[in-house]
């Protein structure tokens, strides 16, 4: 889960990036000013409740419960394979362009200026978009540590069972 989340917090800080780079320009190949972008996230396979209701009717909940019990009794014959464990995470459904209109500035020598001297100005607000960037910046540090942090416990896991 935490891999599909440092790919969506990758494409969602390069968005924002782009966003404030385009912040002053007027004009675009498809003419007009450049228009604001938003990342469209999307849940993989289904809710986190049934996710969650997949987990405590017989997928990682009883693969870890049987686990335990022959643990006791000899090994750990029933554990998670790619068959029983639960997919899921985060995916990016898209990009969207923001549709709100243009900032109009009057600056008669701007070659972008119509006949009466206002220019459009994409509607981005630089604050917006710093704070947007470092939620990203704070959700892939989190993923990250969560990565590492599985990474140490089963990497723990395996000096217990030797």
């Amino acid at each position: 889960m935490s891999a599909s989340a440092l790919k969506a917090e990758r494409v969602r800080a390069e968005v924002v990036v782009s966003n404030m780079a385009n912040a002053e320009t007027t004009r675009t190949p498809e003419g007009g000013p450049y228009q604001r972008h938003h990342v469209v996230f999307e849940a993989e396979n289904g809710s986190f409740e049934q996710s969650l209701t997949n987990q405590m009717n017989g997928g990682l909940g009883s693969a870890f419960k049987s686990g335990l019990a022959s643990s006791f009794t000899g090994g750990l014959s029933g554990g998670v394979t790619a068959d029983n464990a639960t997919q899921g995470g985060v995916a990016v459904t898209g990009v969207i362009s923001d549709e709100s209109a243009p900032l109009r500035r009057y600056d008669p020598q701007h070659p972008d200026a119509g006949p009466d001297g206002f220019v459009s100005y994409p509607d981005i607000n630089p604050l917006t978009e710093m704070v947007d960037l470092m939620g990203a910046t704070r959700a892939y540090g989190m993923n990250a540590s969560a990565v590492q942090a599985e990474k140490n416990m089963v990497s723990s896991s395996f000096e217990i069972l030797k």
